[in-house]
């Protein structure tokens, strides 16, 4: 593989590692968010009303019921984060292999250029 190859391999890693590492973090926000609604649950007393915002409308739903909801919505965004974090790990050690290789071929290039 050519060093021009390579740059661009190693600039397209970058790019997706870029765009894993803002997805890890709009996960992390959403995680932060539903923790809130979770603690709002646990404060609230039985016979209190729930409300969701559906199409613009906001309709009363059963407590049990949302409660479930955001604790579903906690569990899939802690499984999307820790997906998230293996696939940032695994593009990492991509980009270390993509970055040793450029390496490894510049240093080629100046000892030819030297000769």
């Amino acid at each position: 593989m050519s060093a021009e190859e390579t740059t661009q391999k190693y600039t397209k890693l970058q790019g997706e590692l870029e765009e894993l590492i803002v997805a890890r973090q709009k996960l992390e926000t959403q995680l932060q968010e539903n923790k809130i609604v979770s603690d709002e649950f646990s404060s609230l007393k039985d016979d209190a009303t729930v409300y969701k915002l559906t199409g613009g409308v906001l309709l009363p739903v059963e407590q049990f019921e949302a409660k479930g909801n955001v604790e579903k919505r906690l569990e899939f965004i802690e499984i999307e984060i820790k997906r998230c974090e293996t696939n940032i790990k695994s593009k990492q050690q991509e980009l270390e292999v993509a970055r040793s290789e450029l390496m490894k071929l510049r240093s080629q290039q100046q000892q030819q250029q030297q000769q």
